[in-house]
């Protein structure tokens, strides 16, 4: 079973980032890459040769590599492929959370330890944010928990029908919070730009400025990973789990596709919001899923 997961997630990941560029390539008029890009993309970098500033020691190297690892076990955290996700106990909630965590304070590691003041600054950003979405995220685990009556992921993030007829209002809230936090997280639009190239706006971008060949490779395969499994846990509150699993693992990745063409429309009619203002969105998400606690708690 952890096998299947584990394919699944691998080889489905780099996908939602290639139907993310062609819708916004389709809503600007233009043909764009094709769907696959993304593969051929890291397939270029991982036969690079790798080179390494004389500056920089192996936090520089432990920064992609942990990034993966982290996205890789927090996916086993989610159901994909059945019922229950392959890793699940009572409270693995807060390990997944911290999961993440874990994840980003190697990479802005890894970026101070180039010695760049631009690096240094984009990880002060991304840590600023990171802390302000944070409460978003645990405030609607929070809620599910009460709605589930469990503190186990793959259990909470099995919503019935019956919990959306009875919890409607907060699960819309938790939603729309978790999806500002799954932007934030992955350095989308509006908070950030994966595409832009000025160094004084860019965020995490500017973290990975110093790593190219294989080791650009696994942080572009770490992001990917980290945007699918942020989407998942999206469709997780939105679509009821069926009882086949071979359907139930066809409807979410159709979902999670279906997310990557939502976030593509929305980058591609709204640009980046000023840094003073997206301190102002990530608490409205935190009180936006504070009243879904709120809610359920009635």
């Amino acid at each position: 079973m952890i096998v299947v997961h584990l394919v699944f997630v691998l080889a489905s990941a780099p996908l939602l980032l290639g139907v993310i560029n062609k819708t916004k390539a389709l809503v600007a008029g233009r043909v764009g890459p094709p769907l696959l890009q993304a593969y051929f993309d890291l397939a270029k970098l991982f036969r690079k040769e790798s080179v390494l500033s004389s500056t920089t020691t192996w936090v520089f190297l432990a920064g992609p590599a942990v990034s993966l690892v982290v996205a890789v076990v927090a996916s086993l955290f989610l159901p994909f492929t059945g019922p229950k996700a392959p890793l699940a106990f009572r409270g693995d909630m807060i390990l997944f959370v911290y999961l993440f965590a874990l994840g980003r304070f190697f990479t802005t590691a890894a970026a101070l330890d180039t010695g760049s003041s631009f690096e240094g600054m984009g990880a002060a950003r991304e840590l600023t944010f990171a802390c302000l979405a944070e409460p978003a995220l645990f405030f609607g685990l929070l809620a599910l928990a009460r709605v589930g009556d469990s503190l186990e992921l793959s259990t909470v993030l099995a919503v019935s029908g019956t919990a959306w007829r009875t919890a409607t209002a907060a699960l819309v809230l938790i939603v729309a919070s978790w999806f500002i936090v799954l932007l934030v997280e992955n350095s989308r639009v509006p908070f950030d730009d994966p595409n832009t190239h000025l160094e004084l706006t860019m965020i995490h971008e500017v973290m990975v400025l110093d790593h190219g060949g294989p080791a650009f490779g696994v942080v572009l395969y770490a992001s990917a990973v980290k945007l699918f499994v942020f989407a998942a846990l999206v469709v997780h509150v939105l679509l009821p789990q069926l009882a086949n699993p071979a359907a139930n693992a066809a409807a979410l990745f159709g979902a999670i596709l279906v997310i990557g063409i939502v976030i593509g429309v929305i980058e591609s009619g709204m640009a980046r919001l000023r840094l003073v203002r997206v301190p102002q969105l990530l608490i409205t998400a935190s009180i936006v899923a504070a009243f879904a606690v709120v809610l359920v708690l009635r």
